[in-house]
């Protein structure tokens, strides 16, 4: 093993994840080959879950950056998805059953007319093939066996919604929402507005957060990374998962202070969520109100 492999990994894999592999999946294949490599055990996480059948961005955080994966997941979305026209199906994806057809297929026109309408704060009701929790069971475990549940409206946010593409059967669009929002339930809505039935065909996430398609690498280029002398260098900062959030100087005796989790008192900038920053090194992410500043994630890095 060699001396820069033994340095603790913090930071984060963008990795564009394959069609037919879960998100854990995806970070069992990356925790192997950190292994294989010779990096040790390495403290390893998503964010964001990816269905098997989707593609694109999925954050994967090493070490410190594991941290913030919960943070992440507050951030918006962004996806790529086809409208398949008539058949709906039990997943809402093309997984499933189908359990309702129509022969009706909307144009461009009305495709296009429809967009206000599912942009802005929308309800939408969660499909039943989802990991929700119904007393205290998945949701898609209920669904499975043949009592799926009535899963309550809740409102989420569609911060933009652009036709791509229209074919004979299906119609393919670029979304970008909030979190929570399920992408099949909004097709399988839209469809209905339209006159007919459908189900998501084919769902790509562009963006997650701060990340994009143009961070991402495909699995099996990372698994090759990972055994290379470039790994670290290939490898985003920890701070890339914070490219919005502005950055704080703290001096040394402040930055302990945070590392221990205390609060610094009174209001330095306007207040906000920002960066803790002791020269280079990122101590926590903060909250800064007119009286105090408070952690809400402490890295232990040096």
């Amino acid at each position: 093993m060699t001396a820069t492999k033994a340095l603790p990994l913090h930071g984060w894999i963008i990795v564009d994840k394959p069609l037919g592999l879960t998100s854990a999946q995806v970070v069992g294949r990356l925790k192997r080959a950190l292994r294989q490599a010779g990096h040790g055990k390495v403290k390893i996480g998503h964010g964001g879950t990816l269905d098997p059948l989707a593609t694109g961005v999925l954050p994967v955080a090493l070490g410190e950056a594991t941290k913030l994966t919960g943070y992440l997941l507050n951030g918006p979305k962004a996806y790529r998805f086809t409208l398949q026209f008539g058949a709906a199906t039990s997943t809402e994806d093309a997984e499933g059953d189908i359990v309702e057809t129509s022969d009706a297929r909307p144009g461009r026109a009305a495709i296009e007319a429809l967009l206000p309408r599912f942009t802005g704060p929308i309800s939408q009701r969660p499909p039943a093939y989802s990991a929700l929790k119904v007393d205290g069971r998945r949701a898609y475990d209920l669904a499975r066996a043949g009592a799926p549940p009535e899963l309550a409206p809740r409102m989420v946010t569609i911060h933009a919604l652009e036709l791509v593409e229209t074919g004979p059967d299906s119609a393919t669009f670029d979304v970008r929402c909030s979190k929570g929002t399920y992408v099949r339930s909004l097709a399988r809505d839209m469809a209905l507005a339209l006159g007919t039935v459908g189900h998501v065909g084919m769902l790509r996430r562009t963006g997650a957060g701060p990340f994009a398609l143009a961070d991402a690498a495909p699995l099996d280029k990372w698994e090759e990374l990972v055994q290379g002398a470039g790994f670290e260098q290939a490898l985003l900062p920890l701070t890339a998962g914070l490219d919005d959030i502005p950055a704080l100087a703290v001096d040394t005796r402040d930055a302990e202070a945070l590392r221990q989790g205390r609060r610094l008192t009174g209001s330095r900038v306007k207040p906000g969520q920002y960066l803790a920053t002791d020269g280079p090194v990122p101590v926590a992410l903060v909250e800064v109100s007119e009286q105090d500043v408070r952690v809400l994630r402490g890295f232990n890095l040096t």
